[in-house]
């Protein structure tokens, strides 16, 4: 037993997909979107509302950069909070 109609999990892909910045899932689930039965208002009604959601986090990061600038620049030797990505980030240098 479905619990979701083809149409309403479209709806769930299209904006995953979106949060997701994954332009080849957005273009593959807007077609499918109009395959199961939405039409282009009701698709455009969808990306917008998934992009209004998925720009709060990123105006968030971007408020937290500027209020990062601003602040006093640490004393030399000082030690940086760490991020939470550096592990990722050295992987991805070293593969270069």
């Amino acid at each position: 037993m479905n619990l979701l109609t083809p149409r309403e999990l479209e709806l769930v892909a299209l904006g995953a997909a979106l949060g997701s910045n994954c332009a080849s899932c957005v273009e593959h689930h807007v077609g499918a979107a109009r395959q199961a039965g939405l039409d282009e208002a009701q698709i455009g009604v969808a990306l917008a509302a998934a992009d209004q959601i998925r720009q709060v986090p990123a105006q968030k990061a971007l408020d937290a950069a500027h209020r990062a600038l601003e602040r006093a620049a640490p004393a030399a030797g000082a030690a940086a909070e760490p991020c939470p990505c550096a592990g990722i980030m050295a992987t991805a240098c070293a593969e270069r």
